[in-house]
């Protein structure tokens, strides 16, 4: 028989006690980050050097935000919140500030939040919690702040799936902030929604603000962020304003727990892999999933919760489960791509359309950005 041995590393008893939980020995202390800021509606062609400076520009920015909490040891859910909330500040992005219009010229945000097992730092937060999706919003500033201060308080929020003004209150009472819904108005998006309907651009209902104007038009992406942590556990946040010139009301795929977010962990069974996971000192095993793009197919298919249970049952692996199940997306008619993460470290970021702002850093904190469909991570 032969014993196999897996331990964590050794701590004396002169050193201080960490904050969070210890660092189990079922994984390799990778911390790793990869996110998304809209997938489906850029041409390369007519881009600008400058409009694509701007671009990984501000996914770099995300980048290094969330590589600050995982590089200091915290927490997954800390890492995407920092990293997303960089996007949604930024009006080049579908979400918050730069979300864009339904018909009725109303900004409606949607959200979502879910780890593969409760973060170190809240050992109430009971295991079969899960995660949380909020849909339309309409003043809260960063709905990715909103999303983790309810996830955080069961007792207050103890739902699945919220909406609009009964979330806000909740957040507000948690300390999150409300904007008026001017906040959210950005000229371009603007410009898109009164065009797209076939009505006047002008006059504008506030000044112009002479931003930067986007590469998507008419966009119906997200942003996005999946991290893993050197405790093993992987967070996932996708933040958006939804489609443009959608029907009031609409609930696209970000705040549906399986459509456009997922994230699990998993204990093999059967005698052979269980015996091989030991081996190997894997006790668990976890994937994360954002999705961009065509939000409607990514529900029909439940895309995010397909790619995590083809490596769960079907064994395989992570870039072959994630290409799969979008070149389905495809198949049907849906455009876009997602960004998907293992508790190994190994990144997929798949897609189906002309490009998808993306960008990955490791531990090396270099960070690493693409757009088109051309362009690759690693």
């Amino acid at each position: 028989m032969i014993e196999i041995l897996c331990t964590a590393p050794h701590m004396s008893s002169s050193e201080k006690q960490p904050l969070l939980s210890p660092v189990s020995s079922d994984h390799s202390h990778k911390y790793v980050l990869v996110i998304h800021g809209g997938a489906g509606t850029m041409e390369k062609e007519h881009s600008t050097p400058e409009q694509e400076a701007a671009y990984k520009a501000a996914l770099s920015n995300a980048l290094q935000a969330g590589y600050r909490v995982l590089h200091s040891g915290g927490e997954a859910m800390d890492a995407v919140v920092a990293a997303v909330s960089v996007l949604e500040d930024d009006p080049l992005f579908n979400a918050a500030k730069g979300a864009v219009f339904n018909t009725d010229g109303k900004n409606e945000l949607e959200v979502s939040l879910m780890l593969s097992k409760p973060p170190a730092s809240h050992p109430d937060i009971p295991s079969s919690r899960r995660g949380l999706g909020i849909t339309l919003l309409t003043r809260a500033r960063n709905p990715s702040h909103l999303a983790r201060a309810l996830y955080l308080s069961p007792s207050l929020a103890p739902h699945t799936f919220l909406s609009g003004a009964t979330a806000e209150q909740i957040g507000e009472s948690l300390g999150e902030t409300l904007v008026d819904p001017s906040y959210f108005y950005t000229e371009h998006r603007w410009r898109e929604h009164r065009r797209g309907l076939g009505l006047p651009e002008e006059p504008l209902p506030y000044p112009s603000n002479g931003s930067t104007v986007p590469l998507d038009q008419l966009p119906t992406g997200t942003v996005g962020a999946v991290a893993l942590d050197i405790r093993g556990c992987i967070a996932a946040l996708t933040s958006t304003g939804g489609r443009t010139n959608k029907l009031v009301g609409r609930i696209g795929d970000t705040p549906l727990m399986g459509g456009g977010f997922w994230a699990e962990k998993w204990s093999s069974s059967g005698w052979f892999r269980k015996t091989w996971d030991k081996i190997r000192c894997r006790r668990t095993h976890a994937v994360g999933v954002s999705g961009t793009g065509d939000g409607d197919y990514f529900i029909r298919q439940a895309t995010a919760a397909t790619i995590a249970h083809r490596v769960r049952y079907r064994h395989e692996p992570l870039q072959k489960a994630a290409s799969h199940t979008v070149k389905d997306l495809y198949h049907d008619g849906g455009l876009g791509g997602v960004i998907a993460l293992d508790s190994r470290g190994h990144v997929a970021t798949p897609l189906n359309c002309s490009g998808m702002y993306r960008g990955l850093i490791r531990e090396d904190g270099q960070p690493k950005t693409a757009i088109f469909s051309d362009e690759t991570l690693e």
